[in-house]
């Protein structure tokens, strides 16, 4: 178990020097640490494998400002304002850097995938929250609100219409962080369109 445990360190110093390619499965073996089984550990060796045959992999970042089409982001007045797991997939860019990402298996059991986007919204949020004050301590100016792109429409709408309401009360706290962030205009949402 302690030899498992070590191996899980590796591939997740791995992951934050840049690996991101390996994130998702480096955190669904991570749930098993407590209690891994063999075919858990041939599964991290099969890891191992892939990086030492694709150890020229990297990160290439574009320092250019990414051309974002305004017309998928809805403004609307905010001024009347009332105020199953899912496994969360985030990627925040710089401009075009990928500078941090996030996979983790949702804390709460969520009945629909509008329930779980939200969850996956809320902690996006947070993420961009967090950085955008480090770069405000290191001096560096802020341009505009972030631009967040979710595959839900239902979660795009209720976040970005003063006069939707709520209908799920258990995610009330992720519903009203999110509209309370697009409200600030620290961040706009639009449809991730394939």
């Amino acid at each position: 178990m302690t030899f498992y445990q070590q191996l899980i360190g590796t591939l997740r110093w791995c992951v934050e020097l840049g690996r991101i390619d390996i994130h998702l499965p480096v955190a669904l073996m991570a749930q098993h640490m407590a209690a891994p089984r063999v075919g858990h550990l041939d599964q991290i060796f099969h890891m191992f494998g892939y990086l030492k045959s694709h150890e020229r992999s990297k990160l290439v970042l574009d320092p250019a400002y990414p051309q974002v089409d305004d017309s998928h982001f809805i403004q609307a007045d905010w001024s009347n304002l009332v105020t199953r797991r899912s496994h969360s997939g985030i990627i925040i860019f710089c401009n075009r850097a990928p500078i941090i990402w996030y996979s983790k298996c949702q804390n709460t059991v969520e009945t629909s995938t509008f329930g779980s986007e939200f969850v996956a919204a809320r902690i996006a949020v947070e993420l961009n929250k967090s950085l955008r004050y480090k770069l405000r301590m290191f001096g560096v100016p802020l341009v505009g609100p972030a631009n967040m792109f979710c595959d839900n429409n239902g979660v795009v709408v209720n976040c970005t219409t003063p006069e939707s309401m709520l209908k799920k009360k258990h995610n009330a706290i992720a519903y009203h962080k999110v509209r309370e962030a697009v409200a600030q205009g620290t961040i706009r949402i639009a449809l991730l369109i394939f």
